[in-house]
């Protein structure tokens, strides 16, 4: 046996659990309209379907390589154990990073609307001002009480204040990366951010900072806290109202989550679904009233 074959596999803290999920109250076959939204991302892939309006399954699993690989995988994951084909929805819509690469989607939206429309859906018709934190890109939103979005923007030039991000800073400290947020908040007093705005370089900081005797709760916090002050400064270019939401993976990073609300002086409302589905959730929404309406064409604003 060579060396090589001897040594065991790497762990990849960056690895997050892959999961679906089904009502227990629902059944498809009683509905009068079954939708699907697909969002497939740079980095996860997220489905789901709606009966009547309702939220009956998802599942959100790892981007492979190619978009329409991804979608398959993820709404049969979202189908598994229900006796539900692809031939039994009415209408499916496709958002994110690979829509245009999803074979069986009816429509394309892009995942700026999505979000807006899946957070009315998540968390109420009071939402003004929606934070998406995705796997390689933060979106701050202005919408209405219909979802429909009044202006955004975007931060897509580097990594930091993401999902991608924060999986590379979880597999250098060799934390798993859904404990990041909890281990940054064990710290006694707040360290000072890292300077740094690119990921690369802030990671060759933080290494830096442990070599100087830093704890990993402490890189992490300072990490966090970064992401928290470049995130707030986007959202302030484009206005914060109330009520505030938070979509996307990060928003289950409680390091973060907390410390951008200190940032902003702003309580963000409290999760009633996975956070990460919204993207996806907005699509679905949009696919039950293009079903509803007996059409494939509906204008997205």
């Amino acid at each position: 046996m060579t060396a090589d074959k001897a040594k065991p596999p790497k762990k990849e803290y960056w690895r997050w659990t892959e999961y679906n999920w089904v009502s227990p109250d629902l059944n498809w076959r009683d509905a009068r309209i079954v939708a699907a939204g697909v969002d497939v991302g740079s980095v996860s892939t997220q489905a789901v379907i709606m009966t009547d309006g309702e939220l009956y399954a998802f599942a959100s699993i790892r981007t492979g390589s190619d978009s329409s690989g991804s979608a398959f995988s993820a709404i049969s994951r979202a189908m598994e154990n229900t006796g539900l084909k692809l031939g039994n929805i009415h209408c499916t819509v496709g958002t994110g990073y690979g829509r245009v690469n999803i074979p069986f989607a009816h429509k394309t939206v892009t995942e700026i609307s999505c979000h807006a429309r899946g957070a009315i859906f998540m968390y109420g018709p009071t939402v003004r001002t929606v934070l998406d934190m995705g796997g390689q890109d933060c979106k701050a939103i202005r919408c209405d009480g219909k979802g429909r979005v009044v202006s955004f923007l975007m931060n897509d030039k580097c990594a930091a204040g993401t999902g991608r991000g924060m999986e590379v800073f979880a597999d250098m400290l060799a934390v798993p990366v859904e404990e990041v947020g909890e281990m940054s908040l064990r710290v006694d007093e707040e360290p000072e951010p890292v300077s740094s705005t690119c990921v690369v370089f802030a990671k060759t900081e933080a290494a830096g900072l442990i070599r100087a005797g830093w704890s990993r709760e402490k890189v992490l916090a300072a990490y966090c806290s970064a992401v928290a002050r470049r995130v707030a400064a986007l959202l302030e270019r484009n206005g914060v109202e109330k009520d505030f939401a938070i979509t996307g993976g990060i928003a289950k990073n409680a390091g973060v989550v907390s410390r951008l609300e200190k940032e902003l002086g702003l309580q963000a409302l409290k999760p009633r679904h996975d956070t990460q589905i919204a993207g996806a959730v907005g699509a679905a929404v949009f696919a039950g009233e293009l079903a509803g309406k007996g059409r494939r064409q509906i204008s997205i604003c």
